[in-house]
């Protein structure tokens, strides 16, 4: 893929993290939480993009973690950490929850999931 290619990925990832916010603003939190999903998904995948030339055709956030921290283990805290693993679960889950399931979020733990991706996981994969 070219470098405009991985480019798309970056920024439709910064999008959907935008919407993300928009959605809470309009406490939308089955399809905010989503959002955030489909962020944290494509910021990875435009990562192992451009640091291996391709990625890997999973929606499992803990499995393209553990592709990239195999060359950046700073990425594994995201995996490794009991706190921060809790989320990334929660964030995984969120695409067959949101889209499948009789389930309905609520807005603290919408908040909180934002929060962590925002303040932690944005900040540890843009350091790689």
């Amino acid at each position: 893929m070219s470098f405009e290619e991985a480019e798309i990925l970056k920024v439709r990832a910064e999008a959907f993290l935008r919407n993300a916010k928009a959605l809470i603003d309009n406490r939308e939190w089955d399809l905010a939480i989503f959002n955030l999903k489909q962020f944290c998904q494509l910021i990875l995948k435009y990562k192992l993009l451009v640091k291996r030339g391709g990625y890997l055709k999973t929606h499992s956030l803990r499995t393209i973690l553990r592709v990239l921290g195999q060359d950046n283990p700073k990425l594994l805290e995201l995996v490794e950490d009991e706190r921060n693993l809790h989320y990334i679960a929660r964030i995984e889950e969120a695409y067959i929850v949101a889209r499948y399931l009789p389930y309905t979020f609520e807005e603290k733990e919408v908040l909180d999931i934002y929060r962590f991706v925002v303040e932690v996981f944005k900040p540890i994969v843009e350091s790689i």
